[in-house]
């Protein structure tokens, strides 16, 4: 089957990279700017805050959880391997599995979300149901992820283009035409427990971008520099989502109570001149296709590691289809099945997904970037018996410990305020314990770990990996 990605989680030979690194940007820019990205924007308005200080919110929070997020994305062109894979290293060989895990969650519960908005948007203007249409969503999707990498880049390169014309158009008429609530822009109406909900909730979503990104940077040669990887991803992904939570945030402020993502859209976009809510929201259902293949692709790879972590997996085309065919199938019975309730609680998703994998981003940053400094014996990661072991201790101690500070300190809505959190009036600042703890622990665990020695056999693997990527085997 010509044309279709061959390679899943094995490592990407030097010969077969390519593409230019401004990609990145376009990408990572689209996969923010759809409207799933629109509703992270609600939560601070939902909470009782004002309109200013969640819009303060909002862009304080994407400037940290990007950061974060953009500097796993210079691992790829170096590692060339896929993101979680990268997991190995900290966590061990079977170790691992516990952050996997989370991540299939995390991608299963956001198609959810996406396939279930885009059949609203789709029943919106074509009519034929929302089901009918979540199933239309998961197929197109399911056939770009078995595509794969080269198609993904060019639609979100096509998707942004478009975007800036249709999306460019719709935000101005909401800056225009719509009217705003009385003390929306009062700086006196600060309030500590919506202003730090909208923060967590924006920061969390762009960490969890963080187990996407060497997906994307894998094929590119390795001679791109690090700055200019984080740059490009960076504010790509900020420029994209503090884009859409604003107008997610405007939208809520103008609806009020009335407010409903789809049709709220519709309404909003009807201001502009009659009938153009529904070209908005048909161009939303195509980002929203493209969001949820990335998912698909995402999800897929994190099922074939963790398959490997029993047996060994040799990475073929038929991995692909079947592990894409069964993501797609999860996602699809979660979209039918869910109801009302899940949607109204994305936002505490959302916080689960911060608390889950703040520990994960911090001992997986500090690993590369000041423990071993971008040096991995890649053909080890593979290896059952290698040099990472089956459990990595260090890690998973690190992630545990940073996790168990972070519980006093969360606050999920009715669902649970911890004790810390409590006094503080609900204020949840959880973030700012467990990335410290968890990235300073796992330095100090880590002190007698001899790089030199793994980077010597990291250059004695070294052809031995190029020739089992060439093979399409692990090595």
């Amino acid at each position: 089957m010509p044309g279709l990605e061959v390679r899943s989680i094995d490592y990407v030979p030097l010969d077969e990279r390519h593409g230019k690194l401004w990609h990145l940007g376009p990408l990572w820019f689209m996969s923010n700017a759809q409207i799933a990205t629109l509703a992270v924007g609600l939560i601070g308005i939902t909470a009782g805050g004002n309109l200013l200080w969640s819009l303060v919110a909002i862009v304080g929070g994407t400037v940290i959880g990007t950061f974060f997020m953009a500097f796993h994305s210079a691992q790829g062109p170096q590692l060339g391997l896929p993101q979680m894979i990268q997991s190995r290293p900290q966590f061990g060989y079977v170790g691992a599995l516990l952050v996997w895990l989370f991540a299939y969650v995390q991608y299963a519960g956001f198609n959810v979300f996406n396939t279930i908005l885009a059949g609203d948007a789709l029943h919106t203007t074509l009519h034929g149901g929302v089901k009918l249409w979540v199933v239309v969503v998961t197929v197109v999707a399911l056939v770009i992820a078995l595509v794969g990498y080269d198609v993904i880049h060019r639609a979100e390169r096509i998707l942004t283009y478009t975007f800036l014309v249709v999306f460019g158009i719709f935000t101005v008429g909401v800056l225009l035409n719509l009217r705003y609530p009385p003390g929306s822009f009062d700086l006196g109406g600060f309030r500590w427990t919506p202003f730090l909900a909208q923060f967590g909730v924006v920061a969390g979503y762009q960490i969890s971008w963080a187990i996407y990104v060497s997906d994307y940077s894998r094929y590119l040669p390795p001679d791109v520099t690090v700055r200019r990887t984080f740059y490009w991803t960076y504010f790509g992904s900020a420029l994209g989502g503090v884009w859409l939570m604003t107008l997610g945030a405007l939208l809520a402020a103008w609806a009020g109570k009335g407010f409903e993502t789809i049709r709220s859209i519709d309404a909003a976009g009807d201001t502009v001149f009659s009938g153009f809510g529904a070209i908005v929201l048909l161009f939303a259902a195509l980002g929203l296709v493209s969001v949820t293949a990335l998912n698909m692709y995402g999800g897929s790879l994190t099922l074939i590691s963790g398959i490997d972590s029993f047996t060994r997996v040799r990475p073929t085309l038929a991995v692909r289809l079947v592990t894409l065919g069964l993501t797609a199938a999860l996602s699809l019975v979660g979209a039918l099945a869910a109801t009302s309730h899940f949607l109204q609680n994305f936002g505490d998703f959302l916080l689960l997904v911060l608390y889950l994998f703040i520990p994960w981003t911090a001992v997986n940053l500090m690993d590369y970037y000041v423990v071993r400094r971008g040096h991995y014996a890649v053909a080890e990661i593979f290896n059952p018996r290698g040099i990472y072991g089956r459990w990595g201790l260090h890690g998973i101690v690190a992630y545990l410990v940073g996790f168990a500070v972070m519980v006093p300190f969360f606050s999920v809505g009715d669902l649970y305020v911890g004790p810390a959190a409590r006094a503080l009036g609900g204020a949840d600042i959880s973030l700012f314990v467990g990335l410290p703890v968890a990235a300073l622990l796992y330095w100090l665990l880590t002190r007698s770990i001899d790089v030199e020695a793994e980077q010597r056999l990291a250059e004695a693997e070294a052809e031995g990996l190029e020739q089992a990527a060439h093979e399409h085997r692990e090595p």
